[in-house]
């Protein structure tokens, strides 16, 4: 790959060249910028590790996440190259193809492998490269590391990958259970409006005219009438994934589906975080799971309690986790000692004990006062982890059935014939309140909350009433706990089901039920973890299915993986339902197209839960520590 001279410019001991342009195997130049050791504003001879970067978010501007606790602002980039260059580093950032300074066209993850592997080829023949090459990022900046180390490119030594580098985007992210998370709408109209397309006025006045909640009142939307029908390259590539269902071919590609490529990654040591309220809580632990299986080289696994990159934040949502919450203080003095301490042993070989860091940082949510802070915020505490493995090797999977009376317990059920059923109405979806949220602004918000209705979450109605008063909501909770409880690792629910519909969904929410307090005279229900199914993909994702009137089916839940105190005195709760909205589509129940669909029906959905289908939630329960 070749690439051209940018400018160089001089902050004294950083000399950065801007828009150097690398170019790609097919032509298209991305715009690279470098950041380099420098004395007197000239670069120094000499060849060095490199840091590698690359973003859609444009490669000038500060990253939301680049913060220090107290920080009111993110920190521009250039000064997070500084730091590194400072301490013996190379950094180049880089704009994804049709981003910023980059040319080509924008097609959202699937250029990122190759992209990729063309830059660390580039980076490795420079000569301020020594041949080591290590990447970080959040996000979509993640997910470029899991793309290009799928391919196993020259070079690459080490990888921090923070809140992405999708394992599988079918099962999170893009994904889950077979129904579509509608962040990718949120995502895409407000990434349109950064769009090379958007600098043209008409088009950015067009745009800005829209009104996202609006929209969300109207769907489905359909192809030239959407929000984004106006920049139709991000309007094609967000009816592509709505529409792509079926876990075929299109799901298969690296940049996507890291978990098929594993065989193919380096060897090489690799930190995968994640957190409780993010999307990719399920992406670290199965990359770190997968990978780990394979050999492929030291693998960490961090897990904390934030929402999307808010790792500076001791909440999430309306809840507190406590000062101990930050990485800032926990796990280092802040961020950028956290990946200096990582890089420095693995591109600099500094002996400075990373390779004997813990295995697993996982942090358990509970423990806390359950009074109402200042802030108004739920005291709910927590507190950091180490572990050897994970799942965590002393994990007692525990199952804990559903019986029709409305309890959860450990005791097999015993009736000849046992059930609830509600009716699903699309029309009147049951609303998000909080969750694994991220991009959802301003239609939704991710963190754990009261799960109560109220003016702040979309689709809620007076008299904002508990969730769990919904009719068509099933509600299961154990009674108050004798001694505390933790729950940490991968959960599943085990459902008998049968439907008046060929198709509709079936979501379980895991919830922390708080007794009544002078704070909280009515308690706390405060979401832990939840998932969803279409009931098309209950026995493959790759042939779809639909249901016949009259059988009973067995499906699964796999909602993404949590860590949870629950306190003596609580109680276990799951919500059963069939919608979970605006955080995933809602199944018309009418078997049609997914995203094309024009039609609703009302379903009467029902939970079987007797001795022959004993409905149950599988939960990790770990002994005391």
């Amino acid at each position: 790959m070749s690439g051209s001279t940018g400018e160089q410019q001089d902050i004294g001991d950083v000399a950065v060249e801007h828009d150097l342009m690398v170019t790609a195997r097919d032509g298209v130049r991305l715009a690279t910028d470098i950041y380099r050791p420098a004395q007197g504003g000239i670069a120094i001879d000499g060849a060095f590790p490199v840091i590698l970067e690359r973003t859609p978010y444009d490669k000038t501007a500060a990253s939301r996440s680049e913060k220090r606790c107290g920080d009111t602002d993110s920190m521009p980039r250039a000064d997070v190259a500084a730091y590194f260059v400072r301490h013996g580093y190379v950094v180049a950032y880089q704009d994804c193809r049709g981003r910023y300074a980059s040319e080509g066209e924008f097609v959202k993850y699937l250029d990122d492998a190759a992209d990729g592997y063309d830059t660390l080829s580039w980076l490795v023949d420079q000569s301020w490269c020594n041949g080591k090459i290590g990447t970080m990022g959040l996000s979509y900046a993640a997910h470029t590391q899991g793309a290009l180390a799928s391919l196993n490119p020259p070079g690459l030594a080490c990888m921090f990958l923070d809140s992405g580098g999708f394992s599988n985007a079918y099962q999170g992210g893009i994904r889950q259970g077979g129904t579509f998370e509608l962040k990718q709408a949120t995502w895409a109209y407000k990434q349109a409006l950064e769009s090379q397309d958007a600098q043209d006025p008409v088009i950015r006045a067009a745009l800005e005219a829209e009104d996202m909640r609006d929209w969300f009142t109207r769907m489905p939307w359909r192809r030239g009438h959407s929000p984004l029908r106006w920049v139709p390259e991000y309007e094609d590539y967000l009816f592509e994934q709505w529409t792509a269902g079926t876990f075929d071919d299109s799901w298969k590609q690296a940049g996507i589906y890291a978990e098929g490529f594993y065989d193919d990654f380096p060897d090489i040591p690799m930190v995968h975080m994640s957190s409780w309220f993010d999307p990719y809580p399920r992406t670290a632990t199965d990359n770190y799971i997968g990978l780990s299986a394979r050999g492929k080289g030291t693998q960490r696994l961090i897990l904390g309690p934030w929402t999307h990159g808010d790792r500076v934040l001791s909440f999430a949502g309306n809840i507190d986790f406590g000062p101990e919450a930050t990485l800032d203080g926990s796990l280092a003095e802040d961020f950028l000692a956290l990946r200096l301490h990582w890089f420095d042993h693995w591109l600099r070989d500094v002996d400075n004990g990373a390779d004997a860091d813990p295995v697993v940082r996982v942090f358990v949510m509970g423990g806390g006062s359950g009074r109402r802070r200042n802030d108004g915020r739920l005291d709910h505490g927590g507190t950091w982890r180490p572990e050897a493995d994970w799942p965590i090797p002393d994990t007692t999977f525990t199952e804990y059935y559903l019986d029709a009376a409305g309890g959860l317990g450990t005791a097999a059920p015993d009736a000849e014939t046992a059930s609830l059923s509600y009716d699903h109405d699309p029309k009147n979806p049951v609303p998000s309140i909080g969750g694994t949220i991220t991009s959802g602004a301003p239609v939704m918000e991710g963190g754990g909350y009261d799960q109560r209705e109220g003016p702040e979450f979309f689709g809620c109605t007076p008299p904002y009433l508990p969730l769990a008063a919904r009719p068509d909501i099933l509600v299961f909770e154990t009674p108050p706990l004798a001694e505390d409880t933790e729950v940490t690792g991968p959960i599943k629910a085990k459902l008998w089901i049968s439907s008046t519909c060929p198709d509709t969904d079936f979501t379980m929410k895991l919830i922390d039920v708080y007794p009544p307090s002078a704070d909280y005279p009515q308690g706390y229900a405060l979401n832990v973890t939840d998932g969803i199914l279409r009931c098309r993909y209950r026995d493959s994702w790759e042939a779809p299915t639909l249901m016949e009137l009259g059988n009973v089916y067995e499906i699964e839940i796999e909602p993404f993986p949590s860590s949870n105190l629950f306190k003596a005195g609580h109680r276990i709760r799951l919500d059963i339902a069939s919608s979970n909205f605006p955080h995933f589509d809602v199944n018309p129940n009418t078997g049609e197209p997914e995203g094309l669909a024009r039609r609703s029906r009302i379903a009467t959905n029902t939970v079987h839960m007797d001795r022959t289908h004993p409905s149950h939630v599988v939960l990790p329960i770990i002994p005391p520590r």
